[in-house]
């Protein structure tokens, strides 16, 4: 997992052959003013999901993972916490759906980060992580999810 600012997302571009595609997407797009919806960039292989929320409990959520895809998550608007871990054998709650690229684990975080607009997070299959996590009180938040094919 990367956690870092947008200006400094140039240090990346190297990882993977269609991150810095993904990393000028939200370069370049307005997206204080995109609506809430799926983006199409380069197919199947590069898109944006933006969304629009209120944070919520961690006591209600799991840890999420994928498979074929790696996160680019990137904060809009607002603010949240997202817990994370290491995928280091710990048990599936939720098999795996091909179809959403989806699959849960029911173990607690060992940490969370506080995502604040500005702050993008990358997330490759062996990265665990619990978006949407409310800081003291709920919160609305905006913001960009870019997968890219892994």
């Amino acid at each position: 997992m990367i956690i870092d600012r947008l200006e400094h997302a140039a240090r990346y571009y190297s990882i993977h052959a269609r991150i810095e595609a993904a990393f000028n997407y939200l370069k370049t797009t307005n997206l204080a003013n995109i609506a809430p919806g799926k983006y199409t960039i380069d197919g199947d292989n590069l898109f944006a999901i933006v969304q629009e929320y209120d944070t919520m409990d961690s006591a209600a959520e799991q840890m999420e993972a994928h498979r074929k895809y790696i996160d680019v998550q990137y904060m809009i608007a607002g603010a949240e916490l997202v817990g994370h871990a290491l995928l280091n054998g710990q048990a599936i709650s939720k098999e795996y759906d091909a179809a959403t690229d989806f699959l849960l684990y029911a173990d607690t975080p060992s940490f969370f980060t506080r995502m604040d607009a500005g702050t993008f997070m990358v997330f490759f299959p062996t990265d665990l992580h619990m978006p949407c996590i409310k800081d003291g009180d709920t919160a609305k938040v905006k913001k960009v999810v870019v997968k890219v094919l892994f």
